[in-house]
C-alpha cells in the first residue's frame, strides 16, 4: 500500500471513529497526534477525493461525516493494514510515553472505552469497584474524557464519556527508561479456581494480530468477571512478558514501586527459566504475568451492552489521574 492510500484511509479511520462532523482541520490534528506526516491542504485534497467516491459527504464549513460506504472501507483497511501492527504499536507506545515514578511525573499509556452517560448504573459501577477492589485491574487509577474531548484517535459524543484505564503497556516505558527491554509475548484469558489463577484456557500472540487481545475476548463474551468478583470462579484478561533474566530485581522493584503508586498489578514474576502455568521460557529470560488494564470495563458488556474500547488508545499526563472510587461523584459532575 502506497502512501498516498495510506493517508486516505486514515482519514476514513479518523471519522469512523469519531462517528461525528470532523472539519479537516480536526482531522489533521489527530493524523499528526498519531505520527504522521500530512497538512491540511492534503487532508482538504483527499477529503474531495473520498467524497466523489461515496466514503465521506460534505456538512459545509462543519467539516465530513463518514458514510456507510467509508465504514466498510475504514473497517477492512484495519483487517488488511493490521497484521502484525499490534506488536508495532506496543513498541512505539513504550517508546513516546515518559512517565517516572520516582517523581510521580510524566505520561502513561491508556486505554479508552467510549460508553453512554447513562449507562452507568449503580449496579455497574459496583461491579467496576470490585474488580478494581479484587486487583484484577492495572492498578487502581482512571482518566476520565468528556463529550468532545479527545485521546489519540477517539472523540467522544455527545452523550457520552471516555473512560480511560492505564494500560499494562506502561510498565514496559518505565523499565525502557532504566535499560531493560521487554518482550510481549501475548494476551490471554486466565482461569480463576476459587479466587486463584489456575491456568490460562485461551491466548493471542501479539505478533499475530491486528486487534489487542483483550478487546477481543470482552467483546466475544469469553471473560468472566462478574464470576471472578462474585464467587471468586471466572475468566480474567492478563498479558505474558519477558525480560532478561538479569533483570529480574530491577523489574520486581520497578513494579512495586509502580503497585505503590495505583499503576500497576503483577501477578506473578518467576525466575530465571521457569515455566509460568505452562508457558515455557527460555533460560536466558524470566516470565511475567500482567494484570489487563481493560480488565474493569468488561462489567458494562457482560451486563448487555456494547462498548466501543480501543487498546493503547493514547496518553494521559498522570495528574490527570483519579482513583476509581472517584468515578461516581466525577460522572455525576458530568450529569
Amino acid at each position: 500500500m502506497d502512501k498516498r492510500q495510506k493517508k486516505r484511509l486514515a482519514i476514513l479511520d479518523a471519522l469512523s471513529r469519531s462517528g461525528q462532523v470532523l472539519s479537516s482541520t480536526r482531522i489533521t490534528e489527530l493524523l499528526i497526534g498519531q505520527g504522521m506526516d500530512i497538512s491540511e491542504r492534503s487532508v482538504r485534497i483527499y477529503l474531495g477525493e473520498l467524497d466523489k467516491e461515496g466514503f465521506t459527504e460534505s456538512h459545509g464549513r462543519r467539516g465530513r461525516l463518514i458514510t456507510e460506504k467509508g465504514k466498510h472501507e475504514a473497517d477492512a483497511s484495519r483487517v488488511l493494514e493490521g497484521i502484525g501492527l499490534l506488536s508495532g504499536k506496543i513498541d512505539a507506545m513504550t517508546y513516546r510515553m515518559d512517565f517516572d515514578p520516582a517523581l510521580r511525573r510524566g505520561t502513561v499509556v491508556v486505554n479508552v472505552s467510549v460508553i453512554p452517560l447513562d449507562a452507568f448504573t449503580t449496579e455497574r459501577l459496583e461491579l467496576i469497584e470490585m474488580v478494581f477492589a479484587e486487583g484484577y485491574s492495572m492498578g487502581t487509577m482512571l482518566s476520565l474524557f468528556s463529550p468532545g474531548e479527545t485521546c489519540g484517535s477517539f472523540t467522544v459524543p455527545e452523550g457520552h464519556v471516555g473512560v480511560g484505564t492505564v494500560c499494562s503497556i506502561t510498565l514496559n516505558g518505565v523499565l525502557l527508561r532504566r535499560g531493560v527491554p521487554t518482550s510481549s509475548r501475548f494476551g490471554g484469558l486466565i482461569e480463576l479456581r476459587d479466587g486463584a489463577p489456575s491456568r490460562f484456557v485461551d491466548i493471542i500472540h501479539y505478533d499475530g494480530t491486528s486487534i489487542d487481545p483483550l478487546v477481543v475476548f470482552i467483546r466475544s463474551g469469553m471473560a468472566d468477571y462478574i464470576g471472578a468478583v462474585t464467587t471468586g470462579n471466572g475468566r480474567i484478561g492478563a498479558s505474558f512478558r519477558e525480560f532478561p533474566a538479569d533483570s529480574v530485581e530491577t523489574v520486581r522493584s520497578i513494579s512495586k514501586q509502580l503497585e505503590a503508586i495505583g499503576l500497576g498489578s503483577l501477578l506473578c514474576l518467576g525466575n530465571r527459566g521457569q515455566s509460568l502455568y505452562g508457558v515455557a521460557v527460555g533460560p536466558q529470560r524470566v516470565g511475567a504475568i500482567i494484570i489487563g488494564g481493560l480488565n474493569p470495563m468488561s462489567i458494562f458488556e457482560e451486563t448487555g451492552l456494547r462498548i466501543r474500547s480501543g487498546a493503547m488508545s493514547g496518553l494521559v499526563d498522570f495528574n490527570n489521574l483519579f482513583h476509581n472510587t472517584e468515578l461516581k461523584d466525577r460522572l455525576a459532575a458530568l450529569r
